[in-house]
């Protein structure tokens, strides 16, 4: 009967408090077998998933008691907001970035004396990928000509795009059936830009796409161009569209700078009442990796760079970046 005594006692004792199943020195990496490390790391994930969740609901408890006098909000940290200065910045208030913008070479374009006017062709004998995304790219840049080289050389081209009052030259370049590089010349006198291209997605690989661009001028928008590099290369992007955007198109084209990696993506405005405004991809997308800058037009062998991008030299920092 004691035992049975003690045994009920037991029972009704409450349950003890759960316990940390893992110390604050525990090392995944101390388990020898391989299946018995796997189970343990997948364990220990799922205790860290619940404290900080449980630290996220303590912190909210104290911001709700607390009211208006509760602390701000702590700034996560990122790689963007952790970013080596630059000292080659852009201050838009800056009387000589002022003075430049108003005298170099896409000046005219932005006072609307010139049209933009877009030769885009490709590397000799496309594939039908490529040939269907420069197809689709002519859609997004208005004014623009798609032409199919077929062993014409590059140097021969752009007299002919002068000749012709073309005002840019786009070259799509693939390997393998698949577009792997963009560059982008300023005609008559440069410069020249030569991007690394990746992540293609045509229309019909894009999900809940809208229907076709219409004939409107887009509305252009630059995110993130701060230094001056940065700032030329947008100049440049900025210069394919004619600066009067027509707005009842609703359509907008953008060049988003992320860890020197820009992002183009072509949208349509959906408006879904007086306040809420929503997006709807027309496609295509493609990001680009700057490689060089180059004075003057294209030219391989002679050109004079401005700016050429170096892996060992450059590279040394996740938080550097150069656009």
């Amino acid at each position: 009967m004691a035992v049975g005594g003690a045994g009920g006692e037991r029972g009704a004792e409450p349950p003890a408090p759960e316990r940390v199943l893992f110390p604050p020195t525990f090392s995944v990496s101390e388990i020898k077998n391989k299946q018995r490390r796997h189970f343990m790391f997948v364990r220990w994930k799922q205790q860290q998933r619940k404290e900080k969740l449980a630290l996220r609901k303590k912190r909210r408890k104290e911001r709700e008691a607390l009211g208006d006098k509760a602390p701000p909000k702590a700034v996560p940290k990122t790689i963007e907001n952790q970013r080596v200065y630059d000292e080659t910045t852009v201050d838009p208030n800056d009387e000589e970035v002022a003075f430049d913008e108003a005298t170099d070479e896409f000046a005219p374009y932005f006072n609307r004396q010139t049209v933009p006017k877009i030769l885009i062709t490709t590397s000799d004998r496309p594939r039908g990928r490529t040939v269907r995304f420069c197809e689709q790219l002519s859609t997004v840049i208005p004014n623009s000509h798609v032409y199919y080289r077929r062993g014409l050389a590059l140097k021969r081209i752009i007299p002919q795009c002068i000749a012709r009052d073309f005002t840019d030259l786009i070259v799509i370049n693939e390997d393998r059936k698949i577009p792997n590089g963009l560059v982008l010349s300023h005609l008559p006198d440069g410069p020249t830009a030569h991007f690394k291209m990746s992540s293609v997605r045509l229309r019909k690989e894009i999900k809940r796409k809208g229907k076709q661009p219409t004939e409107h001028v887009p509305e252009v928008i630059l995110n993130n161009f701060t230094t001056r590099l940065g700032h030329s290369v947008g100049r440049m992007f900025a210069s394919l569209f004619p600066h009067d955007p027509q707005f009842i198109g609703r359509q907008v084209a953008t060049f988003h700078n992320q860890r020197d990696y820009i992002f183009f993506r072509f949208h349509r405005y959906i408006f879904k009442s007086e306040k809420k405004v929503g997006i709807q991809e027309l496609g295509p997308r493609f990001t680009l990796k700057l490689r060089s800058l180059q004075k003057g037009t294209f030219d391989s062998k002679f050109g004079e760079y401005e700016w050429v991008h170096k892996r060992r030299e450059m590279d040394t920092s996740r938080r550097k970046f150069h656009l």
